[in-house]
């Protein structure tokens, strides 16, 4: 008997955890100013919060556990992010399913054995994937797919002990210190979880959040931006090279876009350069310092390319198209100053202060952001939660 307890607990540490995954879109409120949402319904982990926080969190008695298989689909685009964590003994026992490179990564803390396993298909493809997670002791089992499996051992030398108290769950962070992870990575998520069948369980769940907001029903690769923030990048991360400048290159239907793409702005000095797309009259704005250059927004990729002397503008790759706007100290001051100290915002029109307050926001999808031929990854930079940094509604 305590070996079959000594079994189930571990279970519920190593794969009970999927319980947290799918809740329902109504919440109720627990008399302790919490909403509590039920279990079975698409829930998207990219809710804005603290990066770390759980977006919902629930803790059960470990006698109430009749089972140890879960199972759920996942959808993302997203390579990276915490999906869920769950622990006993008040956190000295932890387990965390992730993706690490598209990859499912699982690392398990039991006693003084840490472990962490990645492997199977990578599942960031924009397709929903089901998962599978059992413990069939000494062994975890992930399952994706049906078919494609990840297994691991953990065979303690420990005097077998009966497990009591709470097992505690949490879904989209963790409730440890994240340096106690053998592989650390970035926890928030664009990604959707939907249909999970969890174990025995259906209490409802903590809601850390006013209400879950929906996830679309179909997506498509891409960043995202509601029209309520932009995400803010350093420029100096982006070296203005002698002879090439810099070359910014972007996707998407511009048709279908309204409010500043990107911009570009010195500390201290005047905004440098604006793209700003207006969805009434159809057209798409380039300022520069005191000129401006207004385009027809039927185009699908614009390539800006700023170098020391001149400034370009081509219009899906149709050099006859080409705009080309001379640079001078006199009419663009603090020109090379913006890419060696300045700040670059895409989705939004920085301010003339420093506080990170922003204006006409972008509402519309960029399919692909590149800057000097690589892909701009929107979770690198100071961004509002509200942006989609993968994935775009379709």
């Amino acid at each position: 008997m305590a070996g079959f307890c000594k079994t189930m607990a571990d279970g519920l540490l190593l794969s009970l955890s999927l319980t947290l995954l799918g809740w329902g879109a109504q919440g109720q409120g627990n008399g302790r100013g919490k909403k509590e949402v039920s279990g079975g319904a698409t829930v998207y982990l990219g809710q804005d919060r603290d990066i770390w926080r759980p977006l919902m969190h629930t803790a059960v008695n470990l006698s109430e556990i009749r089972s140890i298989k879960s199972s759920f689909h996942l959808r993302t685009f997203d390579p990276e992010g915490t999906i869920f964590y769950g622990d006993t003994k008040n956190g000295k026992d932890w387990f965390v399913l992730s993706l690490k490179d598209g990859i499912p990564l699982m690392q398990i803390s039991r006693g003084e054995s840490l472990v962490s396993v990645a492997g199977g298909p990578k599942l960031n493809d924009g397709k929903w994937h089901m998962l599978e997670v059992s413990n069939q002791e000494p062994f975890v089992i992930l399952e994706v797919d049906g078919s494609n499996r990840m297994v691991v051992g953990m065979q303690s030398k420990q005097t077998i002990e009966i497990l009591s108290g709470e097992l505690r769950l949490a879904l989209g962070g963790i409730l440890i210190d994240k340096e106690q992870m053998v592989v650390q990575l970035e926890p928030h998520m664009d990604a959707c979880v939907r249909g999970g069948s969890w174990l025995n369980l259906s209490r409802p769940w903590e809601l850390e959040a006013e209400e879950l907001w929906p996830c679309h029903p179909s997506i498509q690769p891409g960043s995202y931006f509601p029209g309520s923030g932009f995400a803010v990048f350093n420029t100096s991360v982006f070296p203005f090279e002698a002879g090439r400048g810099v070359k910014m290159e972007l996707w998407g239907d511009f048709r279908e876009m309204d409010g500043t793409i990107f911009s570009i702005k010195a500390s201290g000095q005047k905004l440098l350069f604006a793209l700003v797309a207006n969805n009434n009259t159809k057209e798409i704005t380039l300022t520069f310092g005191e000129e401006s250059v207004s385009m027809k927004d039927t185009f699908k990729r614009l390539a800006i390319i700023f170098q020391a002397d001149l400034l370009q503008v081509l219009r899906d790759g149709d050099e006859s198209t080409t705009t080309a706007l001379a640079v001078s100290p006199v009419s663009h001051p603090g020109y090379l100053t913006a890419w060696k100290e300045g700040r670059l915002a895409v989705g939004g029109l920085l301010g003339e202060e420093e506080d990170g307050v922003g204006s006409q926001f972008l509402t519309g999808c960029l399919e692909k952001i590149q800057v000097q031929g690589k892909d701009l990854d929107l979770d690198l930079a100071v961004k509002h939660m509200s942006i989609s940094s993968y994935s775009c509604p379709a």
